[in-house]
């Protein structure tokens, strides 16, 4: 896998039982890390349903902020899994 290539990660994945989403991401540095983010943050940032049903769809028309909130919490020392929380993503514009 290439630097930056997510085309090998596995795909992102929403876990009903625990309610969130599991996805990977490329690292500048060192190997795919593992990270989670739950339905009620998917709702309250990205408007989201509360159910998680549409989870995969909004993490992917977010994806590149998601991402980059991963890479600074885990350059802020976070360890594998990477659990995002509200205040890890920006506010939507209203």
């Amino acid at each position: 896998m290439g630097m930056g290539d997510s085309g090998d990660l596995p795909a992102a994945s929403f876990h009903e039982d625990s309610g969130v989403l599991r996805f990977w991401v490329a690292m500048p540095a060192g190997p795919p890390m593992g990270a989670i983010l739950s339905r009620q943050v998917l709702h309250y940032r990205f408007q989201g349903a509360i159910d998680g049903s549409d989870a995969v769809a909004v993490y992917e028309a977010h994806r590149g902020e998601v991402e980059a909130a991963v890479v600074r919490r885990a350059a802020a020392g976070s360890i594998e899994p990477v659990m995002l929380r509200e205040n890890d993503l920006p506010r939507l514009r209203a």
